[in-house]
């Protein structure tokens, strides 16, 4: 069990599927119940960029809460908060802005991305920043507030998102530097992924591309949601690659290993058709996703009950957050 506090956040925006719950969700609740403590936020002003629709963010907000509850995470050791209820994130914000050269939000991933965008779409000059908002431009910034307010040691992350820990040492590092030793340099730690999870199509399950399974749904329509998957013609008699397989390989993320082994030797060596491949894999999903989805469904019917947790976990983490920017204060002279 790490020593290390670990500070996870997960922005709500929609629906929950199969590619989130293996990427993501799965090894950060593993993740959190192997740590000493850990500060989980729902992150929701960083959604703002995205989500414009009020109805839609408190719901995605609730969706997210109820979806780490329902897959157990432990709460006696667990702080859990929404991020807009510590204030203090945004004071800091404030702050490291002044010591971070816009430079260094010109190298995030995300702006360039939406530069790169423009520029294949052969926009020029002012055009180059269609899209760009002030909140996708300063992510980083927020994002290291998240992560320093808390006193984290650790933060899980995906190789896409190294950069944003190393953009936080950054800004620790000059604040520290201008200011004397105020924060503590946050290390990040990679998930291991599962690699790109594919949807009913093939291709990597996204919302983008209307091929998912979404996490929480009765047995029946994840069942009938999985015979839809797209295959190629051969017989069940006939030999079949289980690495090239939809199937096969959504079998090794919720089939245990001894049934993993089975369908990949029916695959190589003929024997078991697509529509049986299927029902196998709704058995071994269902079998994973039934409980979860009950609790679910419990929390999300108890919303009084999912704010009350929440706001306790608010207290707990404002008291580490009043702390840190106390100390942020006096150190830039301002009154503590």
């Amino acid at each position: 069990m790490s020593q290390k506090r670990v500070l996870t956040g997960v922005k709500p925006t929609g629906t929950v599927h199969l590619g989130n719950y293996v990427g993501a969700i799965k090894p950060a609740v593993k993740l959190i119940n192997d740590a000493r403590d850990c500060f989980l936020f729902v992150a929701d002003y960083h959604a703002l960029n995205a989500v414009r629709d009020a109805k839609e963010l408190k719901e995605s907000s609730y969706s997210v809460a109820a979806t780490y509850l329902a897959f157990g995470i432990d709460l006696d050791k667990t702080v859990f908060y929404r991020q807009s209820d510590i204030p203090q994130i945004f004071e800091l914000a404030t702050i490291l802005a002044a010591v971070t050269p816009k430079g260094l939000m010109n190298r995030s991933h995300a702006y360039k991305a939406m530069i790169d965008k423009n520029t294949a779409a052969g926009k020029t000059g002012s055009e180059l920043d269609d899209g760009v908002n002030m909140g996708l431009y300063t992510y980083p910034i927020l994002m290291a507030a998240d992560i320093l307010i808390a006193q984290s040691d650790i933060v899980p992350v995906g190789k896409d998102q190294i950069q944003h820990i190393e953009m936080t040492r950054d800004m620790a590092g000059s604040f520290n530097h201008l200011f004397g030793e105020t924060f503590k340099l946050p290390e990040f730690q990679v998930q291991e992924s599962a690699g790109a999870i594919p949807g009913l199509d093939g291709q990597k399950m996204s919302k983008s591309y209307n091929n998912i399974i979404p996490l929480f749904e009765t047995n029946k329509r994840r069942q009938k949601l999985i015979m839809k998957i797209v295959t190629d013609s051969k017989l069940p008699e006939e030999p079949k690659d289980p690495e090239s397989s939809t199937i096969y390989q959504l079998y090794t993320q919720f089939g245990t290993e001894a049934e993993i082994a089975e369908m990949k030797k029916a695959f190589e060596q003929g024997g078991m058709g697509y529509g049986d491949a299927k029902k196998l894999l709704a058995e071994a999903v269902n079998r994973e996703l039934e409980g979860p989805t009950e609790l679910y469904n419990e929390w999300l019917e108890n919303r009084a009950k999912l704010d009350e947790l929440l706001d306790a976990g608010a207290e707990t983490a404002r008291a580490v957050a009043k702390d840190t920017i106390r100390d942020v204060r006096k150190a830039i002279g301002v009154k503590a």
